[in-house]
């Protein structure tokens, strides 16, 4: 797992405030006293999307239920996929079917799509997360999404009274190397996130270059500037590959 992944309250010992970072603090800020929220943070990994939502939910102490699942195999099917999810649900809430776990889940100030369940298998190897089953499964995935619409949309009365966040980075790899779908396809990633932006409340993840020197050099004091310069230029601006790559 890399040094500089946050997969937790506790992994945020050294956050810098960013513009981005503020507009996520205020929006999180309404969800105390307000439901039926919908909050999709999209970024390229390497950004900082855990990062940045466990030090506003921190920073604002919400009443937060982080989802906790896994999935069987990385060739499970969708709909086993949203299953396994509902049973897991089931259990840690200890109710007897999905309607109380809903209902239940509707006294929290937000429910929590991170890291316990997108990357499980970055915590423990013997797991599969999210993101490693929708690498492999590919555009497959899709349906997924569309049995989550399905269940949203039966049960719009329940998922009203209750906020949801979710993080994501849709990777795609072509010609072995990672791309996030929803941030580095230029117009049509844009596209997607005008579409989204239609169904739920979207922030992405950037930062500015001074940003990004900034957050970099919190964590290493003594860098070399044209050792820093290369590595911008080569990972863009996105701090967590930066960190990794100076430290190799």
């Amino acid at each position: 797992m890399s040094q500089h992944k946050v997969n937790s309250y506790d992994d945020n010992s050294i956050f810098i405030n960013t513009k981005i970072y503020k507009k996520i603090k205020k929006l999180f800020k309404k969800l105390k006293k307000s439901r039926g929220s919908i909050v999709h943070i999209v970024g390229a990994p390497g950004t900082g999307k855990s990062s940045n939502i466990y030090q506003a939910l921190r920073e604002l102490d919400l009443n937060i239920y982080e989802v906790n699942s896994c999935i069987s195999s990385s060739h499970a099917h969708s709909q086993e996929v949203f299953f396994t999810l509902i049973n897991d649900l089931e259990y840690s809430l200890n109710v007897k079917d999905k309607i109380e776990a809903y209902n239940k889940l509707s006294k929290f100030d937000a429910v929590l799509f991170a890291d316990q369940f997108h990357d499980k298998h970055l915590i423990d190897k013997k797991l599969v997360g999210f993101s490693a089953w929708t690498r492999k499964a590919g555009f497959k995935s899709f349906r997924f999404y569309l049995i989550c619409i399905k269940e949203y949309l039966k049960f719009h009365k329940q998922f009203g009274k209750m906020n949801i966040i979710f993080q994501t980075a849709w990777r795609i790899r072509i010609r072995g190397k990672k791309y996030d779908l929803f941030t580095d396809f230029g117009i049509l990633s844009r596209i997607i996130l005008i579409i989204l932006g239609k169904l739920f409340c979207v922030i992405e993840i950037s930062y500015s270059r001074s940003e990004t020197v900034n957050i970099v050099k919190s964590h290493l004091k003594n860098i070399d500037d044209e050792k820093l310069e290369e590595c911008i230029h080569k990972h863009g601006h996105k701090p967590r590959f930066i960190l990794n790559d100076i430290k190799k």
